[in-house]
């Protein structure tokens, strides 16, 4: 009774088998409306100028080969993360290492120049990273020849995949190249530049960008200087063959190597001098590295390396691991050249869309333009939605047809839900119905109202959560919950021909915040809405 009376909040109670129950004022949830018109950024935080800098790493590409299945799932989570925290009021920098040095890339050049006659992009018609990772794929047919014949000549295996002259060759050529050899370098360019032009086309249709690139060419000598000083500190130690190795031992883990016995560097050698360079250019207060499962070692290891070369920030590093993501036909080999290309899979994605739409009749009287338009949105949409739905640290099957299912956990149901709240709120203005202005209701709300106002209030709580826990998933998982309750509510409800104009003019208000929320949302994922379908 102290409650009734002295808490606005709160409009009656009662008692039931020893439980109090307590029943909220209305204009408590009308206010909370109100809070939520008035926020332009939907429970979004605006980094301040000072605020603190996180740098998160995606994609990380070889220059050998196209993007693929693998790399989508990476740069979708690597770009929702950035667009989270930044929600979260971090001050974010999107970075990417391209892996454009080593012998991978020189399998690839070697194949272009023994069997490429002059091939370009231009005289092909091919994406450039296409081209060229058509000739790594040859690089590995002819070589896995010349092993065979040298098996038959009776060598081991080991002995055989060492003396293939392909393999020599590619050797000789990563030997050139780090001695800077004029030749080498030129054809190294003039490749690289290919394969940047179509990783760019790939990012843009992906919808993902990076704020700072660096390239492994630039960072291992750094890395190569680090490792240097830490042997002349006595951190790092020699073998008799010359390689330079770090023993973790003491610290639970093994020896890794960190220069080989020829004095080239390796992975761990590159990280550490890109780590140097990232923190020379930026006042990082949290790095965050989005890379495979398959690499947990290798970070656990970074960390302790970092810290023992004298870099304080180093045992904080976040590695983002996630799982592999596979088509329902198994797993993805780039040698082989059956790699799930991620230029193909988007081009049937946005075709699949196309037709799954126009059967359903969804785009029954829209121009040409805008059909392109909604069905890029919605095919990229629904892949998106499908990688992100999923805990990050789970494998996965991505499933194309399922995807693009308009009911269900999917993309397109939440864009078709957009749409058409955009739809009901045009017809709205069309029938000279004010969308503005306080809600001014006396009537009781509906269970499914308040039940939409709840999660609306949510919103912000899930962004800090989501950011908290690094995890595009909860956004995912919140948004198909708010429009699945919306959709039940537009189910059961009038709005439009609602004769009670203030709970009529509540519902739209409501609609709206919703859309506006459904958006917001979707933002967060990389993915776009359409106002109309």
């Amino acid at each position: 009774e102290w409650l009734v009376a002295n808490a606005p909040i709160i409009k009656s109670f009662n008692v039931i088998k020893g439980f109090l129950n307590l029943s909220i004022n209305p204009r408590y949830w009308l206010q909370m409306l109100q809070m939520i018109t008035q926020d332009p950024y939907c429970g979004s935080k605006l980094p301040k100028p000072d605020a603190p800098v996180m740098m998160i790493e995606y994609s990380s590409p070889n220059t050998n080969k196209p993007l693929h299945l693998g790399h989508i799932r990476n740069n979708l989570l690597g770009y929702s993360i950035a667009e989270i925290q930044k929600a979260n009021g971090w001050n974010v920098v999107k970075t990417n290492i391209v892996n454009d040095r080593g012998i991978h890339i020189c399998k690839s050049m070697l194949a272009w120049q023994k069997f490429g006659n002059g091939e370009t992009p231009e005289s092909s018609g091919m994406k450039g990273d296409h081209l060229v990772g058509k000739y790594y794929v040859i690089f590995d047919k002819e070589y896995k020849k010349q092993v065979a014949d040298l098996l038959q000549q009776g060598m081991s295996e080991d002995e055989a995949k060492k003396k293939a002259p392909l393999m020599i060759e590619a050797q000789e050529m990563l030997r050139k190249w780090e001695n800077d050899d004029v030749t080498v370098r030129q054809l190294w360019e003039m490749m690289n530049k290919w394969v940047y032009a179509g990783f760019d086309q790939t990012y843009k249709q992906l919808g993902v960008d990076f704020d700072k690139i660096y390239y492994e060419s630039e960072t291992y000598l750094e890395g190569k200087n680090k490792v240097e000083e830490g042997l002349s500190k006595g951190v790092f130690y020699k073998k008799e063959d010359g390689s330079v190795w770090a023993d973790l031992t003491q610290d639970g883990l093994d020896e890794k190597l960190l220069l080989r016995a020829d004095g080239t560097s390796v992975y761990m050698t590159q990280d550490i001098g890109t780590a140097k360079l990232r923190y020379d250019d930026y006042p990082i207060q949290k790095m965050v590295y989005v890379v495979g499962n398959e690499q947990n070692y290798h970070f656990q290891v970074l960390a302790l390396l970092l810290d023992k070369v004298g870099f304080s920030w180093g045992k904080d590093l976040v590695h983002f691991s996630y799982g592999m993501v596979e088509l329902p036909e198994g797993k993805m080999k780039s040698r082989e050249g059956t790699v799930v290309d991620a230029d193909d899979l988007m081009q049937e994605m946005v075709q699949t869309a196309l037709d799954t739409a126009n059967e359903l009749g969804k785009l029954d009287g829209l121009s040409v333009d805008e059909v392109q338009s909604i069905a890029n949105m919605v095919g990229l949409g629904a892949l998106k939605y499908f990688i992100l739905k999923v805990d990050p640290r789970k494998n996965m099957t991505f499933n194309p047809k399922e995807s693009i299912d308009f009911n269900g956990n999917t993309g397109p149901f939440i864009q078709y839900t957009h749409a058409r709240i955009q739809s009901v709120l045009r017809k709205a203005i069309d029938q000279g119905i004010s969308i503005s202005g306080e809600v001014q209701l006396q009537q009781d709300l509906a269970e499914k109202e308040i039940s939409l106002l709840r999660l609306l209030a949510d919103f912000p709580a899930v962004i800090e959560q989501a950011g908290n826990d690094f995890s595009p998933a909860l956004i995912a998982n919140y948004a198909y919950d708010l429009v699945k309750e919306y959709n039940q509510f537009y189910h059961d409800f009038s709005i439009l021909k609602e004769t009670n104009v203030a709970v009529r003019h509540f519902r739209l208000v409501l609609s709206r915040e919703i859309a506006r929320v459904i958006k917001s949302s979707m933002r967060l994922l990389g993915i776009d809405v359409p106002d109309r379908m």
